[in-house]
């Protein structure tokens, strides 16, 4: 039977695999790609990913926003808190996967019904319906907020999603407009490794000049 390259590869140093910590809001399409980006990668590299929640509506609380960002803001709290509900329930591994599928409905489908593709997602996994009533609630909102923190604590309130955090060093992105696939996702997350290594390196910036593209 022919095996993928890529999987003997991995098998040759499983004791060494690397946890990456990666915060998130569900719907944000630039945390959505990077997201898809770490997906690729623990196929070429050994890492495993562990799904940590972060909200865009808590990261805007008092701000003065447009009213469009405004009202994107205020819907985004029962994504976030329907994630807080998944994890607090099942924990980081169906987590991920909850993530997956609500963000394919959210950003490849384009549904932006944020209570049909909770529900889509939960009957998807198996999960308590119930969820979704939970997340109409602030009731673990403590906790969302903790694991909100936790990743701002790490790069400062100035940011967005993603945050990722790998080797104790987390940034903010690396944001993207595609997806990487195979060996070019790995070669990417070489050199974010690289740069996480200087304890003085901080921000690499250029202003986005594409789209985002989900495929």
């Amino acid at each position: 039977m022919k095996t993928d390259p890529r999987t003997e590869e991995l098998d040759e140093g499983t004791a060494d695999v690397q946890t990456v910590d990666f915060w998130f809001d569900c719907t944000c399409p630039y945390a959505w790609i990077t997201s898809r980006w770490m997906h690729e990668v623990e196929a070429v590299r050994p890492i495993s990913v562990r799904w940590r929640i972060m909200s865009l509506s808590v990261l805007n609380e008092g701000r003065d926003l447009d009213p469009g960002y405004l009202e994107a803001m205020d819907r985004a709290w029962l994504p976030a808190r329907a994630a807080t509900q998944v994890w607090d329930r099942h924990g980081d591994e169906v987590l991920g996967k909850f993530y997956t599928a609500v963000g394919t409905r959210v950003h490849n489908e384009g549904n932006k019904d944020y209570e049909a593709v909770i529900a889509a997602a939960l009957a998807e996994l198996g999960l308590d319906a119930g969820i979704l009533d939970a997340a109409r609630t602030d009731v673990l909102d403590e906790k969302m907020r903790e694991s909100h923190q936790e990743g701002i604590d790490q790069v400062g309130d100035e940011v967005g999603t993603p945050v990722v955090a790998f080797n104790g060093t987390a940034f903010f992105g690396p944001v993207m407009t595609r997806i990487p696939r195979g060996e070019e996702a790995g070669r990417m997350f070489d050199g974010a490794v690289a740069l996480a290594e200087f304890p003085y390196f901080y921000e690499i910036k250029r202003s986005r000049t594409t789209k985002p593209q989900f495929d």
